[in-house]
């Protein structure tokens, strides 16, 4: 409790923090404070373009900042968890330009992870937070992988123990006529189809930025990586699933029994495994095998399709 204090404090005097949420770790800011969020993209690296998330921790100070129709009334039973939901700002919401990047739609959500919920009730604001780590590359998701990021220049909360899931939430575009998913995650098309009784479209490589996780090439590793691999060529590492045989010295499974919620979990953990290994090693390419796209397989290959980008 003295940590997150600590980084209360920070929050409301305009500071950074990185925090844990249950799906990765978050880069926070104040999400009133237009210079706090600016402060964000330039420690990411991040284009101004790419709007933000913003972490509240209750459905009535969602309804402060968003105007929320049917459908998003509809998707707040997937709330506290890994959904945001892309919505109409409210007119009178205090929330700084930047963390919408010129839009009039606010992206939203309410994080499962105590310690996040703990820190934004401490903060006494909402949090504007995209992923803690350098724009385009690998998502963080335990303390070691932001301080490799970051090093001293942020204060991090230490997460309890590992992120229930590991990738960013699904975001889900409700502005307009007919929902649309900006990302996949682990709210997937079809869960959400069946809490709003109608069928939902998928955002293309041609969509305008609007949440983040849209840009084509995000999610890498320094190390190059290729995906759908079935063997392995001179000088790479494997990443296998299943009964996948990518096998080299340093390789991993995702899920050894196909398990595509663990193989999620795993993804950016073991990438940044690989990736260390495949640096220190003078490893050219980490192969990664082919992952069944369905389900929250689609997420897995949204992230690995943008790496390889």
């Amino acid at each position: 409790m003295n940590d997150i204090k600590k980084a209360a404090q920070i929050i409301r005097s305009g500071g950074l923090v990185a925090f844990p949420t249950e799906t990765v770790y978050g880069l926070g800011a104040d999400a009133r404070n237009e210079s706090a969020c600016l402060s964000i993209f330039r420690a990411k690296g991040r284009p101004s373009n790419n709007p933000l998330i913003v972490h509240v921790s209750s459905i009535e100070s969602a309804l402060l900042l968003a105007e929320f129709n049917d459908d998003a009334l509809s998707l707040i039973k997937f709330w506290p968890g890994p959904l945001s939901m892309v919505l109409p700002r409210k007119a009178d919401a205090q929330i700084a330009n930047s963390v919408s990047a010129g839009l009039s739609t606010i992206a939203i959500r309410i994080p499962s992870d105590p310690i996040a919920l703990q820190l934004i009730v401490a903060s006494a604001c909402p949090i504007a937070a995209p992923s803690a780590n350098k724009s385009g590359s690998l998502s963080s998701t335990s303390y070691r992988h932001v301080k490799q990021n970051f090093a001293d220049e942020i204060f991090i909360l230490k997460a309890n123990g590992k992120a229930n899931y590991g990738l960013e939430s699904t975001i889900i575009d409700l502005s307009t006529p007919i929902p649309t998913i900006l990302r996949y995650g682990f709210i997937t098309p079809d869960v959400i189809e069946a809490a709003l009784g109608k069928k939902v479209s998928i955002a293309s490589k041609l969509s305008k930025i609007k949440a983040p996780g849209m840009l084509h090439k995000h999610y890498s590793p320094s190390t190059n990586l290729r995906i759908n691999a079935m063997e392995l060529y001179d000088n790479e590492i494997g990443l296998n699933f299943a009964n996948s045989k990518l096998q080299s010295r340093g390789a991993l499974n995702l899920s050894v029994s196909g398990d595509l919620t663990e193989a999620a979990a795993n993804l950016f953990a073991y990438l940044h495994e690989l990736d260390e290994f495949a640096l220190s090693h003078g490893i050219k390419t980490i192969a990664v095998a082919s992952i069944p796209n369905k389900s929250i397989g689609l997420a897995i290959n949204d992230r690995l399709n943008r790496a390889a980008e």
